[in-house]
């Protein structure tokens, strides 16, 4: 099938999933392109696996805003304007502000670890030693180390998920600066995924998630025309994650708005373009 330049080596555990997660990418990389028609028979072909995981996995994609099902004719890549770019930069910004708010405001802890094991990574008291034997003299023993408070273990584990989060913002960062869009959206949504992730909300990281790739479908079908792409890309990832670490929520909803405002500049011009 033109346009898609899938290897077929699909194995057969989460069919569904890494069949939508194949066409996804083939959409963001630009080989499927916006209005491209295809069908269930072409795809379960291009791939060798039965037509109920390709209809199950077109029609997730359907849902998330990437295909158009048509009754007659199957499914196609759907087309956006950069009028949906900028709706969609807008919902994002409002979402996103909410969240920083409630932080400022104290309604929401700031900022957790992906999976918290607080039970588990709380110090239990020390097992209790045998009395020495009669016959024998007690045997110095070292002191032992003073066991770190659950508020120290839980800033330790922040601190870990954040650097986690930064390695995936200095990809991102180094892929934006040189203008690799293909490297730079793999890296840019696991970034904005697992940093979501770190407010605890796993509802507003799922629709974050899902937002961010439709922006990223809606502008990749823009921006591939635009040739180079380099200075014209977004790239405060890492100093998002420092404002974080250092607990400045202040200065981490400024960049975050910077953020949105640079989207929003990028959306005007793709428009005009």
């Amino acid at each position: 099938m033109a346009g898609i330049s899938g290897t077929g080596a699909v194995t057969r555990s989460t069919l569904r999933q890494q069949i939508a997660d194949a066409l996804r990418d083939e959409v963001l990389a630009g080989r499927l392109q916006p209005g491209q028609e295809f069908t269930v028979k072409e795809i379960a072909e291009q791939y060798g696996v039965s037509a109920t995981p390709v209809r199950e996995a077109l029609v997730d994609l359907s849902a998330q805003g990437l295909l158009e099902a048509d009754q007659h004719r199957g499914f196609r890549v759907r087309e956006y304007s950069a009028a949906d770019y900028r709706a969609m930069i807008e919902a994002r910004s409002l979402v996103s502000d909410g969240m920083f708010q409630a932080l400022l405001d104290g309604r929401v802890p700031l900022p957790e670890p992906l999976c918290p094991q607080e039970e588990a990574d709380t110090p239990q008291d020390p097992p209790a030693q045998p009395a020495p034997h009669p016959q024998q003299a007690p045997k110095a023993s070292k002191a032992p180390r003073p066991a770190k408070a659950p508020h120290d273990l839980r800033e330790a584990r922040v601190a870990a998920a954040l650097a986690g989060v930064r390695r995936r913002g200095e990809e991102a960062q180094r892929a934006a600066t040189a203008g690799d869009l293909t490297v730079l959206i793999g890296y840019d949504l696991r970034f904005w995924r697992e940093l979501s992730g770190l407010f605890g909300n796993p509802h507003l990281a799922d629709f974050l998630h899902r937002l961010r790739v439709q922006s990223w479908v809606c502008a990749v079908q823009h921006l591939r025309r635009l040739g180079d792409l380099r200075g014209l890309l977004w790239t405060g990832h890492t100093e998002l994650v420092d404002a974080l670490a250092k607990r400045d929520i202040a200065g981490a909803r400024a960049i975050v708005a910077a953020y949105h405002a640079h989207a929003l500049a990028l959306a005007d011009r793709l428009a005009g373009a």
